[in-house]
């Protein structure tokens, strides 16, 4: 062999021969068989969860929001007893502002969800601090103020209304105890019966603003507490100037959530006043179903549905852009 020639090297190589079991069982074709199982696997595993989810996704994107931009449509037509679909302009929303109906409606709204919110605020932060000094008897009074949770508005409003009507509840128990003079008509009273759906409506939350203050008491870490009661400073002035500013984000939480149940509460009102007497405990998600669905002026009651819409994105929008901005922030 001259030098100019280059120099050959065979290499022998183990390759499967033509036998079908032979191949199948070959490092190589196996390892490309496991790769292909990990791949339907991991297609699978991707895919699986979307597909789960898929009919939920789908029927909420119609049923919610699909029906939300129909009511918005709706709004700007001549709709009454039957949908029309000829554009109207802003004629409905006209009509709604001019009704003397919806401001009774707007006004209930303010005076009952201030007085909601305010009440349910207070007695839930007095309740919580209470029950945060480990009382004995905590796990019973927890339970007791928690229960009302577990019912329904309906249930709430049918059980105020046998309490509250006029010789039939408080007023009869009364009378049977001697005290014959004793009256208690707010129920029918147009003036007084807004505060009764106050009453029935702190009753059935309060018990959930004591949960949510409860669990950001207990989340305060104990070191800070003992640092202000080594520097002298009394159980009063801890909670005031320590304890309740750091729970601004449970105060604000809260607030959203009472809102958004004050604009949206028309089962408790249904159950407890029906609208009465006259329109007088109105709100409008009642004024809503009246004219939507009994009185068929399907066009007014959708420009109330979307006016009602943007009160409660005007009380939930803050609170995520504060959720997300804190989120971050952090």
């Amino acid at each position: 062999m001259s030098k100019s020639e280059p120099l050959k090297i065979d290499a022998v190589i183990d390759l499967p021969d033509n036998n079908p079991k032979d191949t199948a069982n070959h490092p190589a074709t196996q390892a490309r068989t496991e790769v292909a199982k990990r791949g339907r696997r991991g297609t699978l595993e991707l895919w699986l969860p979307k597909l789960v989810v898929a009919p939920s996704f789908l029927l909420s994107l119609v049923f919610v929001y699909g029906f939300i931009l129909w009511t918005g449509y709706l709004s700007f037509t001549k709709s009454r007893l039957l949908p029309k679909y000829d554009w109207a302009g802003f004629i409905q929303y006209q009509k709604l502002w001019a009704s003397e109906r919806w401001w009774v409606a707007c006004q209930n709204l303010l005076l009952f969800g201030g007085l909601f919110i305010l009440i349910c605020l207070a007695l839930g932060v007095l309740i919580a601090v209470l029950l945060d000094q480990r009382i004995r008897i905590e796990g019973t009074l927890r339970t007791i103020y928690l229960y009302p949770m577990a019912l329904s508005f309906i249930v709430t409003g049918t059980a105020w209304k046998w309490m509250l009507t006029p010789g039939l509840g408080l007023e009869k128990l009364m009378h049977e105890w001697g005290w014959t003079g004793f009256t208690f008509d707010w129920l029918v009273n147009p003036d007084m019966a807004i505060y009764t759906i106050v009453i029935a409506g702190v009753w059935q939350s309060t018990g959930f603003v004591v949960a949510l203050f409860l669990a950001g008491l207990r989340g305060i870490d104990d070191a800070i507490i003992k640092a202000a009661r080594v520097d002298g400073a009394g159980t009063w002035r801890i909670y005031t100037r320590i304890i309740i500013p750091s729970l601004r984000p449970v105060f604000f939480s809260t607030f959203m959530i009472l809102g958004h149940i004050a604009v949206k509460s028309f089962d408790l009102v249904m159950a407890l006043t029906g609208g009465g007497p006259g329109y007088s405990t109105d709100l409008p998600a009642t004024f809503m179903y009246t004219y939507a669905f009994t009185r068929g002026q399907i066009g007014l009651g959708s420009a109330s549905a979307m006016v009602m819409l943007g009160g409660v994105l005007g009380i939930v929008l803050p609170y995520l852009y504060s959720e997300l901005r804190g989120k971050n922030h952090g």
